[in-house]
């Protein structure tokens, strides 16, 4: 049995209520595979038949050329047969296609819950900025980063929106509303399986700023009186040309209507054919947007953030997918145009002149909402690629998000959200009035960049409206600066001490907005001397203190951690330890109290073959 498209998307739903994510993933790969299999069955089948089929054609022309023992008619069935299996298996060709992408969606879906996602998704590198306050430094980009993680979008409007999200943090109002939404949209499976699976692959194709600027251009100009006087005069010629095979008129009447139609085409040759060369490109985009948005236009929703989206794609008077779907007939009725038959009477109908009509009033219509829709689509990509994550991590919560009053950041069983759960040790933090600084010391791979990275990147989640890896964070708004991850620069000049205090003087900067600050500063001038290095990191804490700010500071030098006393129930002094078992390092990442009391350096060195 040879089943249809929609059979096969309709044998993948799942009335069941939605459990743990890996198992109904994983039933859903399943199904997907058995659907493959049965597909590739039925294509080994035909091709069976289409052989035999050949074998068939080939005696019955035998019989009927070198024997003459049968008609050669005969030749047509089995000929026919074979053109009708060949559309049968092009249908084929495209179920096996649609179930060899829904393997490799749930392949990768499983993949982000096992751990094994890093370098298999989008990694977003297009959006790296290295001047960006923190996006470098918290790995926001790139492979292994926060973007790969969560991205599930398919269009670059999906990919830019999602990339704001976590670049700039949004308000109060504006995250609760995130929240809602991801909520609404994290059991909505069927969902986003068909925003992942229809139509083609769109993310090399679909480019906003095509379709945007064609949207929006100015209006061509046609003659005014030409919109009126051309279905008239398309209506005559035809009237004429019909009447004129039935003998009625003489000739000369349709001569006329024939020489006047003539030169309009030949007068406004140049602006149809500029209408329908700008048409060809925006079209194709078009059509492959109105697929994602016409089944997200079925969906009711109930968080105000969906529904205000849903709005946006029918901006017009009209669905944005019905709007588009006019579009698409008008291109079709100018495809048709190149049809011999309709070549012969394209004259007299003044064929392209008003399909080109028709399209410039439709792009003066609509156009200027394609930028709305292309922005309403993104962004619900974006909460569809958080939802997923919302599914994926059953053990992440929601933070508490608190008014801009001060500063606070509370976390218990506080993980990295890039590291595998069974690996990542949780801490707690608290940076709420008392302290508002911790000064983190402790040797190295002990931790100390990894707690900083986990604070940020759960700070930048909580503001782009999806869960964190704790088991509870309350949070205040927060701008975060980081300086963890600075380096020189050949191509600029730049000594990587230049580079840091390029990068402390923009999270300086931010400190004068309204929102508080959370700053994040691992080494702190590590790249001058001592003397320098502790005088300045006292004058530049305590002067970030002094605004509505909280942050870290990880430190090697202990003299630094003498902050903490001339900072007296504002900073806190904490520690990561080591210990060395059987000549080997062995951490604990776990956060305690007071300064380390030794350092592991020496033993570094001598692991690794060096006499000191």
């Amino acid at each position: 049995m040879i089943i249809g498209l929609a059979q096969l998307t309709a044998l993948l739903r799942y009335p069941r209520r939605v459990s743990e994510p890996l198992p109904e993933y994983e039933a859903r790969r399943d199904a997907w595979l058995a659907k493959q299999n049965v597909v590739q069955r039925q294509v080994i089948r035909l091709g069976n038949v289409r052989l035999c089929l050949g074998v068939l054609t080939a005696v019955i022309a035998w019989l009927a050329y070198e024997q003459s023992a049968i008609s050669a008619w005969w030749l047509f069935i089995p000929l026919l047969a074979i053109v009708a299996l060949f559309a049968v298996h092009a249908r084929l060709a495209r179920q096996r296609a649609f179930a060899e992408r829904g393997l490799r969606y749930y392949d990768r879906a499983i993949d982000r819950i096992r751990n094994r996602w890093q370098g298999k998704g989008e990694p977003g590198d297009r959006f790296r900025d290295p001047s960006h306050v923190y996006a470098e430094d918290l790995d926001l980009f790139g492979k292994g980063g926060l973007f790969e993680l969560l991205c599930t979008a398919r269009t670059a409007a999906g990919e830019d929106a999602l990339a704001q999200y976590l670049l700039r943090p949004a308000t109060l109002d504006e995250t609760a509303n995130r929240q809602q939404a991801v909520r609404e949209l994290s059991s909505r499976l069927d969902l986003r399986e068909d925003l992942a699976l229809l139509g083609e692959d769109v993310r090399a194709q679909v480019r906003a700023e095509i379709l945007t600027q064609w949207g929006s251009r100015p209006a061509i100009p046609f003659p005014a009186i030409l919109r009126i006087l051309a279905p008239v005069l398309a209506v005559a010629a035809a009237t004429l040309t019909f009447a004129f095979f039935l003998q009625w008129p003489p000739l000369w009447p349709l001569g006329i209507a024939l020489l006047v139609n003539g030169s309009i085409v030949y007068l406004t040759r140049h602006t149809v054919s500029q209408i329908v060369a700008s048409v060809e490109t925006p079209a194709n985009h078009l059509a492959i947007l109105a697929l994602l948005i016409q089944r997200i236009e079925q969906e009711k929703f109930t968080s105000p953030k969906l529904q205000s989206l849903v709005e946006q794609l029918q901006v017009g008077g009209l669905p944005a997918a019905a709007q588009i779907s006019r579009l698409e007939r008008w291109i079709d009725w100018l495809g048709a145009g190149s049809h011999p038959l309709i070549k012969i009477v394209q004259l007299a109908l003044l064929w392209p002149l008003q399909v080109a009509f028709a399209i410039e009033m439709w792009r003066r219509r609509s156009g200027t909402h394609i930028g709305e829709w292309i922005s309403a689509l993104g962004e619900f990509e974006a909460l569809s690629s958080i939802a997923s994550l919302s599914f994926e991590r059953p053990a992440w919560t929601f933070p508490e998000l608190r008014s801009p009053a001060q500063a606070s950041f509370t976390a218990k069983a506080l993980r990295h959200p890039l590291i595998d759960e069974h690996r990542c040790i949780p801490n707690d933090v608290t940076l709420s009035g008392s302290p508002r600084l911790l000064i983190i010391s402790g040797s190295n791979m002990s931790g100390k960049s990894t707690l900083l990275r986990t604070i940020g990147l759960n700070t930048v989640l909580a503001w782009a409206g999806a869960p964190v890896n704790a088991q509870q964070l309350t949070l205040s708004p927060l701008q975060t600066g980081a300086s963890i991850r600075v380096t020189d620069s050949l191509q600029d000049n730049r000594s990587r001490f230049f580079a840091e205090i390029t990068r402390l003087r923009q999270i300086v900067d931010l400190t004068r907005e309204p929102t508080p600050v959370l700053f994040l500063l691992d080494e702190l001038l590590s790249g001058t001397n001592s003397n320098d290095r502790r005088i300045g990191a006292a004058g530049l804490v305590k002067g970030l203190l002094q605004g509505n700010t909280i942050g870290l500071l990880t430190t090697h030098d202990l003299a630094l951690a003498e902050i903490a006393a001339d900072l007296k129930g504002v900073a806190e002094n904490v520690h990561f330890e080591d210990r060395i078992v059987d000549g080997k390092m062995e951490f604990d990442y776990q956060l305690r109290p007071g300064v380390v009391t030794h350092s592991n350096a020496l033993e570094l060195m001598r692991a690794v073959g060096l006499v000191v």
